[in-house]
């Protein structure tokens, strides 16, 4: 009888595929994340089934869509007496850990259950010094959060069970929001990145909530987002100014006089006299303390495959590197997620099995976060528990997709108008080249009909004529046919997961 195969699941917060070199955009450099693909696969149609942390979590933990999970939002918690894919493998055998970013939940009702080591950081943690909660109890722990998630990682795997195969969840902070580079790292980018063509994004020809959206770099992002402080008053820098570190907007651009900045770290001063110069200074602000962050990732993985090899484990032990979710990285002008619009739909994945994945492939076929739990125990040899709605991935990887592979991947996010970014609640799907959305809102329509609120309304894009969303085709009459054949694709979708909307 074969051994089961390892498997570590390494998963980032907010990393866009964009940000991955092996995704081939050129803004960033990551060789260790990399060496997935170029030793295994990368995945180029994998999807979230709700864009935002917590929820993506737990559908990637239960293998199980939100409105079953009961995780739909940021402040619904998981109940942690549900099954989950650790359990299973943990009662099969496998020796099970779960380190770093948890996020779904604090307490006795919530804390992660299913492994035999846990040590997670309380809600979103932070960045520096961060406190871990470990087997119950909270512990601060000096350093930089994603190499302490590195080395307590190294440090299970060098003390565990060696007569059992594992499983770990190797879960960063990075690269959430504010985006705090450790600190060797904060200079690396000194040329500017390539500004996104849709940038300055007008909105026109989609759904108002693209319009609605408070996730603009140039208007809604923060001083803290990007490591700056204001000058009590705001003119003069000296050593009795008092700096407000607080998260408050950076001023319309319509009130530009000599506005200064100051970074919190080395006390470097910045003025700003236009707004074309406040817009391109935020994008490159951003942009670059966000790749810098990803970088103390990238270490974390070579660090990890290296650790692999010293021991001898690679050749049997699955490793995969994800993101909960994509992100936007100035395209629409927009930072954070939330969407069915690409960017933030779309989720990095590369994985490398020696014994099982052939190096250097690229899988096209469509698949969702919901299809993580069943892959793990197909590959562990555990029958997959039928209230599972997900679907192995492992014939994708082994290059035999089957005919009847459900090519379409659902989005419902249902957050309406949350106060931080005032997103639109929505569902939708995706397949091979179209895209259908429906702003839902607070009116419950049912799919296929077009009666509701003022806000309610539908898109459809071609994804292959109009890669990055910027033409609404769904009143549009020669898609008539397409806007009926994806209305019904929805609903097919909906009724076979148990989706509906309640009137």
């Amino acid at each position: 009888m074969s051994t089961p195969p390892n498997i570590i699941f390494i998963m980032a917060d907010d990393h866009a595929s964009k940000a991955i070199s092996a995704y081939g955009y050129g803004i960033n450099h990551t060789p260790n994340i990399d060496r997935l693909a170029h030793e295994g696969m990368r995945l180029n149609h994998c999807y979230v089934t709700n864009s935002i942390c917590t929820p993506s979590r737990a559908a990637i933990l239960t293998g199980t869509y939100n409105h079953v999970n009961c995780v739909t939002t940021l402040r619904t918690p998981i109940n942690n007496q549900l099954p989950n894919v650790a359990k299973h493998l943990q009662n099969n055998g496998y020796q099970t850990a779960i380190i770093g970013k948890w996020h779904l939940g604090e307490g006795k009702d919530h804390e992660p259950t299913g492994f035999d080591y846990w040590s997670v950081l309380p809600g979103q943690g932070d960045y520096f010094d961060p406190h871990f909660i470990e087997m119950g109890t909270e512990k601060e722990i000096k350093g930089y959060a994603t190499n302490i998630i590195t080395e307590k990682s190294l440090e299970w795997l060098g003390s565990r069970d060696l007569s059992k195969p594992f499983f770990l969840m190797c879960h960063h902070k990075a690269p959430h929001r504010e985006w705090e580079p450790d600190p060797k790292y904060r200079n690396m980018f000194n040329e500017d990145v390539q500004v996104p063509d849709t940038f300055d994004d007008d909105y026109k020809n989609r759904a108002k909530a693209a319009a609605a959206a408070k996730m603009r770099i140039k208007d809604d992002i923060t001083y803290s987002d990007l490591g700056l402080v204001q000058p009590e008053g705001g003119s003069e820098i000296g050593e009795r100014a008092t700096l407000k570190s607080n998260r408050r907007k950076i001023p319309n651009p319509t009130e530009l006089s000599n506005f200064k900045l100051i970074d919190k770290h080395t006390g470097e001063a910045f003025t700003f006299n236009s707004p074309d110069e406040l817009h391109h200074f935020k994008y490159q602000r951003y942009i670059k303390r966000y790749l810098a962050t990803i970088a103390s990732i990238d270490d974390s993985v070579g660090s990890i495959l290296q650790f692999l090899d010293d021991n001898n484990l690679a050749d049997n032990t699955i490793v995969i590197y994800t993101s909960d979710q994509g992100f936007f990285l100035g395209e629409h002008g927009w930072f954070d997620k939330r969407f069915i619009y690409e960017e933030s739909f779309q989720m990095p994945f590369l994985i490398r099995y020696p014994d099982g994945i052939k190096p250097g492939q690229v899988c096209e076929d469509i698949c969702c976060n919901v299809d993580f739990a069943p892959t793990f125990l197909d590959y562990a040899g555990v029958v997959i528990p039928t209230y599972m709605q997900g679907d192995s991935l492992r014939p994708l990887f082994e290059s035999r997709t089957p005919e009847d592979w459900p090519q379409i991947a659902y989005h419902r996010y249902w957050m309406h108008k949350d106060p931080d970014h005032n997103a639109y609640a929505h569902y939708g799907i995706r397949n091979q080249r179209y895209k259908l959305i429906y702003w839902y809102n607070e009116g419950f329509d049912l799919p296929g009909t077009n009666e509701g609120g003022e806000d309610q309304e539908w898109e459809l894009f071609d994804c292959q004529e109009d890669p990055m969303e910027l033409f609404n085709l769904y009143h549009d009459p020669e898609y008539k046919l397409v806007v009926e054949e994806m209305t019904q694709l929805l609903n097919q979708k909906m009724l076979s997961i148990g989706d509906r909307i309640e009137h």
